[in-house]
């Protein structure tokens, strides 16, 4: 989860590294550090952001040409000055950050001990770096190969970078488990979690797999080894096709913002060139190859974490509603440690934005290992999830740096929407006719969406009412019900208000009993299957004084009749008001945690990818 950079090149590292942790800091920022290398080793870390980091540098760092530096998301030992990193050995020659767990931390660290070594940080990390420098003097040999020897004693996941005082024109990484890239530039090279901090210098990038290892040498060739037997590996140059522009805030307040408004846009890449009304097809090249392996598929198994399992449950009534599959979702995270029953006659569709996400890629690896079809669904071109699933599709939302997710789970059910479509049509499962108003109303959302964003000021009025509430309740029922959990989850996750979504019907069996005229209930009611229940229990709502904020088809009066507040979305099919109805609590939400003065983009305790357990 945590964010790093590195620079070797011919450029002042300093700016460059803060300009990247800055493009990183989604990643973290519970503490911020770098180390540089100029006529010694020279370190400034501290509790806070990249911001605080950059006063520090200001007064404390000469300019250098070699450095590495990171932005921390807290794992082993709580966030000060000296858990930060990067982490220097005992005799201060390597130096060393880290994203990642190292499981066997503690047993490591006793033997260290009793070899002499110290240990300040409450850091797996630290312990790590002290590794390499043991391994290095007692077997004296090179740092890469003194790397390579270390990390083949830990157990856990790691992208790492190390430098030694030794050789300022030496950088050594690593990979296992969390996201690597190295850039290449003229006579320069970068080192990241993701290619954002080097997008304005190089588009040529490395994405190392796991168990590789890459030595950069100042003025040499990139070279990647195998971290298990040492063997060379020749490295896939990638031309990277993201823009500058994309990861910028562009003249919105917040990239959250910037990130709801930009779902007309996101959606409609992501059905570009797939979604061909006019001709009645689905062109997807994954689904194709694997085709006949989704229709004849004893059922279909969607994993995923967090907004991605919210998508997946969109799917869930997608796959079975049109294409008549048997659908089951699950938390990755407990997936894979229930010993569930896979076989291969099932597809796993793995649902992941980074395409890094930690249990997700365990999950992957144990439903491959039995046999099953996988299916991958993430956002990041590259990414481990892309590289470990027999097949795929990307979503095309772009970067979202906002840790709270919007674009991605819009851009998710629209892939997960085109999927179903596809397989329901070759099952011959679906009246033709309503297959084409399908494919002509998907293709519609986007321009529905649009017109909704040209005004939110009833979400922001409704926000203004209800900033100060403790609780809210989110009630959806079918295709809505997931839109209930994920409108919670982002009020959660950015206001810190305590938040539940529930199946409407569900209330009556324990959660009404909280309803009083404090409570705020969210009711996602449009226009559909399930309308007249939903409308009753609005009414059981406000026979207990609840107040009810609506969100409905647009001209509905019926509702509201007996809602406190309404947000009117455009009609749609049943099949994709998730797509609208998500919006409205979007803005809600992202209005609610401004008024309460939270940090929108970096809500506490959270990172943007759980690359660790």
């Amino acid at each position: 989860m945590c964010g790093i950079v590195g620079y070797l090149g011919n450029k002042n590292a300093v700016p460059v590294i803060l300009k990247g942790l800055k493009r990183l800091e989604y990643r973290g920022y519970d503490s911020a550090g770098i180390a540089v290398l100029n006529g010694g080793l020279q370190v400034a870390k501290c509790k806070g952001k990249v911001a605080d980091l950059k006063k520090l540098t200001d007064k404390d760092l000469h300019e250098a040409t070699i450095g590495i530096g990171h932005t921390r998301w807290a794992t082993h030992g709580k966030p000060n000055d000296v858990n930060a990193h990067p982490h220097t050995s005992n005799s201060g020659d390597l130096t060393l950050i880290h994203n990642g767990i190292i499981e066997n931390y503690d047993s490591i660290k006793e033997a260290l001990i009793k070899r002499g070594y110290r240990f300040d940080s409450e850091t797996d990390t630290e312990v790590l770096v002290n590794l390499i420098e043991d391994v290095q003097k007692s077997e004296n040999t090179t740092l890469a190969k003194a790397l390579q020897i270390a990390l083949n004693q830990v157990i856990g996941a790691y992208a790492i970078a190390v430098i030694s005082s030794n050789n300022p024109n030496q950088i050594v990484v690593a990979k296992k488990g969390s996201p690597l890239v190295v850039g290449i530039g003229e006579g320069e090279y970068f080192i990241a979690s993701d290619a954002t901090p080097f997008l304005e210098f190089t588009k040529s990038a490395v994405y190392l797999e796991d168990d590789e290892m890459a030595v950069i040498n100042r003025g040499e060739d990139l070279e990647v080894l195998s971290i298990k037997d040492n063997r060379t590996i020749d490295p896939y140059v990638h031309q990277l096709e993201m823009d500058l522009e994309s990861i910028e805030k562009g003249g919105y307040d917040h990239f959250m913002l910037k990130e709801i408004y930009e779902q007309p846009k996101s959606i409609r890449d992501t059905l570009r060139g797939r979604l061909l009304p006019n001709e009645g097809l689905v062109k997807m090249d994954g689904v194709y190859q694997f085709q006949e392996k989704f229709v004849t598929a004893q059922r279909i198994i969607i994993i995923g974490c967090g907004t991605s399992w919210h998508a997946g449950l969109v799917a869930e009534y997608l796959f079975e509603d049109l294409a008549r599959i048997p659908v089951e979702v699950e938390y990755a995270s407990e997936f894979r440690y229930r010993n569930p029953v896979i076989t291969e006659k099932d597809v796993v569709i793995a649902v992941s934005q980074s395409g890094e996400t930690a249990d997700t890629l365990a999950a992957i690896k144990l439903a491959k290992e039995k046999g099953a079809t996988i299916f991958g669904v993430c956002n990041v071109v590259g990414s481990s999830i892309a590289r470990e699933t027999h097949a795929g599709a990307y979503t095309h939302a772009g970067p979202e740096i906002g840790v709270a997710s919007t674009k991605a789970f819009t851009a998710q059910v629209a892939v997960l929407a085109l999927i179903a479509l596809k397989i329901a049509h070759k099952k011959g499962v679906l009246k033709e006719s309503y297959y084409h108003q399908l494919l002509a109303e998907l293709d519609d959302i986007p321009n529905k969406i649009e017109r909704m964003l040209e005004s939110d000021a009833q979400s922001k009025y409704i926000s203004g009412l209800f900033k100060d509430a403790r609780n809210f309740l989110y009630l959806g029922r079918g295709y809505n019900f997931p839109v209930a959990l994920e409108g919670a989850l982002k009020l959660k996750e950015i206001s810190y208000i305590h938040a539940e979504g529930y199946p409407a019907a569900e209330m009556k069996h324990g959660p009404i009993a909280l309803i009083d005229e404090d409570m705020p209930v969210v009711v996602i009611a449009p226009k559909g299957g399930q309308y007249e229940k939903v409308v009753s229990n609005i009414q059981e709502v406000k026979a207990r004084n609840g107040k009810v904020i609506a969100i409905v088809s647009e001209g509905d009066s019926e509702i509201a009749k007996t809602a406190d507040h309404v947000i009117e979305v455009e009609d749609t099919l049943e099949e994709f008001s998730p797509l609208l109805t998500t919006i409205p609590l979007q803005l809600l939400s992202y209005h609610i945690a401004v008024m309460r003065g939270a940090n929108v983009d970096q809500p506490r305790n959270l990172a943007k990818s759980v690359t660790v357990e």
